[in-house]
């Protein structure tokens, strides 16, 4: 699809206009300028013509804010992807210094680009829209992006200069969900691994706030990767920014296929961590555990991997079949092992077993080692099938369903896995009357 990227200084109301175009509150829009960091996508459509769409954070120059020089580079990068772009500016504030800067910026990138005037919320801030033409552009489009008032003029406008592309339906594509503390190294690990600063990367804790999806193809395989905003406790959540970014974490969890847990290896599997573990496992997620910065552990040897595994394995029982990839997105060592797992355990949580070979499997172990009698009566199995549901679960039918306990069904998950290779991904077991 053509891509459009929306530009434009701190606080002039491109968060807005984005959910606005893409129809759901996907950037987080607060009256606190500089919210938006990282570029962030989405898709529209108008007029029958489907694009992509970037949010960015508002551009500074000169700043002394880490983050300002940061978000700076990601607008340049966003101009770049571009064919074509709105470049939002405030009537309320009239046309600034800042907007002179970015205006030159954009006549340089020799880019289509779309004057949009916001929060013309009456007739009377129609005249004051007026002296936007001293930033040397040909047409200027008054709008509100509250209300949407003057959207359509600009669509209309912006959609004949978008060049013809393919259509791919990215909705059916698996997305693996990049999960974890704060300044555990998730933007770095994607960064890493795209080769390209896509997300903004500081040492302080709580830089990406909104949930961003990122296209990435390897082994042949193509999925979407989600950068999230660290999941910290309830009890430090303080800011409303914070509060909606965790809720936007939450939210990419319970939509993803995989959950791609990043830990920080100098601070060990904590309670924080093993809280992301078991929301993703009672959702049914396909899990890899990637142990980040182990470049910085000290004084390793041969037993120091084996010992962080089996710690990590213990506070995950019982759910213990769980792949842990040691990785350094730094240096970027075995960055691809963790997406190559990352697929296989896709493929293990889509895998369908056929019926006639489930029972084939299932029903001699069972006869071998069925289920304890209890009270004198003896349950009998009989049958077994998958159903059909987007994760791995099974209905084992018997006699007597009300006495098959939980140490059986686990029994049964466990051999399961021994057969059919259900690695990283929860298995649910039914058992249902005959």
């Amino acid at each position: 699809m053509s891509i459009v990227a929306i530009v434009g200084r701190p606080n002039v109301g491109k968060s807005t206009f984005f959910n606005r175009l893409i129809q759901r509150r996907e950037a987080i829009v607060d009256a606190v300028s500089g919210v938006t960091r990282d570029r962030h996508y989405g898709k529209s459509d108008w007029n029958g013509k489907e694009f992509s769409l970037i949010d960015t954070g508002g551009y500074v120059v000169g700043s002394d804010d880490i983050f300002e020089a940061e978000i700076d580079k990601q607008v340049e990068l966003a101009i770049e992807e571009a064919d074509a772009i709105i470049f939002m500016v405030d009537v309320e504030s009239g046309v600034t210094g800042m907007d002179e800067e970015v205006a030159q910026l954009l006549r340089k990138s020799r880019k289509p680009v779309f004057l949009a005037v916001n929060k013309v919320d009456s007739a009377n801030r129609l005249h004051d829209a007026a002296e936007f033409y001293s930033l040397g552009f040909k047409q200027y489009f008054p709008i509100s992006g509250n209300n949407g008032s003057g959207s359509g003029e600009l669509l209309d406008e912006l959609v004949k200069v978008l060049p013809e592309k393919e259509k791919r339906d990215e909705d059916t594509l698996p997305r693996f969900a990049v999960v974890g503390r704060p300044n555990a190294g998730k933007s770095s690990f994607i960064n890493a691994l795209i080769g390209k600063e896509r997300f903004v990367v500081t040492d302080i804790a709580g830089t990406t706030r909104d949930s961003i999806d990122t296209k990435y193809d390897r082994f042949g395989f193509e999925f979407n990767l989600v950068d999230t905003a660290g999941i910290r406790k309830k009890s430090k959540v303080k800011e409303d920014i914070e509060f909606y970014s965790v809720m936007r974490s939450v939210r990419a969890i319970e939509h993803c296929d995989v959950v791609m847990i990043v830990m920080d290896a100098t601070r060990g599997f904590d309670g924080q961590v093993q809280n992301i573990f078991w929301l993703a496992e009672r959702n049914n997620k396909g899990i890899v555990i990637l142990v980040n910065k182990w470049d910085l552990v000290e004084a390793k040897d041969n037993q120091t991997t084996k010992e962080f595994e089996a710690m990590i394995r213990r506070e995950c029982e019982p759910f213990t079949d769980v792949p842990i990839v040691f990785i350094s997105a730094l240096t970027k060592q075995r960055i691809f092992k963790a997406i190559e797992t990352a697929v296989d355990v896709y493929k293990n949580r889509t895998k369908k077993v056929k019926t006639a070979k489930l029972n084939d499997v299932m029903l001699p172990i069972i006869q071998t080692t069925p289920p304890p009698a209890i009270k004198g009566k003896y349950v009998k199995i009989k049958f077994c099938t998958q159903l059909p549901t987007p994760y791995p679960s099974f209905a084992f039918f018997a006699n007597l369903p009300q006495y098959v306990k939980d140490p059986y069904k686990r029994f049964l998950e466990n051999q399961l896995r021994k057969h059919f290779d259900f690695t990283g991904v929860p298995v649910t077991i039914y058992i249902r009357k005959k």
